[in-house]
């Protein structure tokens, strides 16, 4: 039972892939001083880069943990955030109100997917 970690630090690994399963760490938005559609919009972008990497994609999320700054951005992160998951292929999902690590951060997202099976 081997458990391969990639893009590792002392404080984590950006992914971990165990038995067919892929775990990400948290990804945050590329700039924080965007709104909440932007940082949405580019944290599902590393979020993909990720799975792709990982040997995974969209399609094969099993389940997804959003955590929003404020609940008043649920309608707008839900808006990117319905855009990107294929149709068909809904995860199962929480979303939480949360304090951010970083006072501008508005939204961050925890994954766990399968492998593609070739």
């Amino acid at each position: 039972m081997t458990i391969e970690r990639q893009q590792t630090s002392q404080r984590m690994s950006r992914i971990v892939k165990h038995q067919g399963t892929v775990y990400l760490c948290g990804q945050v938005c590329a700039d924080a001083s965007a709104g909440i559609t932007e940082q949405t919009q580019t944290m599902l972008d590393k979020v993909d880069t990720l799975l792709l990497e990982a040997g995974s994609d969209r399609k094969h999320i099993l389940s997804a943990t959003l955590y929003i700054k404020t609940m008043d951005d649920f309608a707008e992160m839900n808006a990117v955030w319905d855009a990107w998951v294929p149709e068909g292929y809904a995860p199962a999902r929480a979303c939480v109100e949360a304090s951010m690590a970083r006072e501008a951060l508005l939204v961050e997202i925890s994954v766990i997917a399968a492998v593609k099976e070739d």
